[in-house]
């Protein structure tokens, strides 16, 4: 369909039309594009409630003086304590911090070890788990598997456990020295 403007000229009707183009995430009735929130920032409240109660979780605490500051974004701030100076005056023992993180898995074996020895019924197992610690019987012998899998982690809990006592011995050993070092020099 063709409307007249005026006399002379003829337009068609689609050239008359607006186009009005929507913003690249739609828009509200009444509210300005620039009122309204971001997609990157609706998807951050979106992560936020659905993470929200995992990351409320209670973290265990590190056994450390040091408390960075933590930034908006939820990052660590170091400051200072990304220094050459911070790390030549701390006494970081890296015997101690294996032996802490050991620890960490031997306590998730342990609990490992309760759930299954659980579903073993009987005494027979403490037997069987006696003679393969003292190393009576191979633990690849065992046949029943709940059995099997209980001597395994047994085994494996005895390892980190002696694991775990010798990093911590060292480091003990270490801290006297340097302990000794230091009172030898004062005198």
């Amino acid at each position: 369909m063709n409307k007249k403007i005026d006399m002379s000229v003829v337009v068609p009707e689609l050239v008359l039309l607006k186009v009005e183009r929507l913003g690249g995430y739609g828009s509200v009735p009444g509210l300005d594009d620039e009122e309204l929130a971001a997609p990157e920032e609706l998807e951050r409240m979106v992560y936020k409630q659905e993470f929200g109660p995992i990351l409320a979780l209670s973290v265990m605490a590190e056994k450390s003086w040091i408390k960075p500051n933590i930034d908006g974004d939820g990052d660590v701030d170091w400051g200072a304590f990304g220094t050459v100076d911070f790390d030549r005056y701390s006494n970081f023992d890296k015997a101690k911090y294996k032996a802490d993180k050991l620890w960490e898995q031997l306590k998730d074996l342990m609990i490992r070890i309760s759930i299954l020895n659980e579903r073993i019924p009987g005494k027979a197992k403490y037997k069987v788990l006696r003679l393969a610690g003292k190393g009576i019987i191979d633990v690849e012998d065992i046949s029943d598997w709940d059995v099997w899998q209980l001597a395994k982690l047994y085994m494996r809990a005895l390892r980190l456990r002696k694991q775990v006592t010798e990093l911590r011995e060292a480091s003990r050993r270490r801290k006297e020295r340097r302990v000794e070092a230091w009172l030898d020099s004062l005198g």
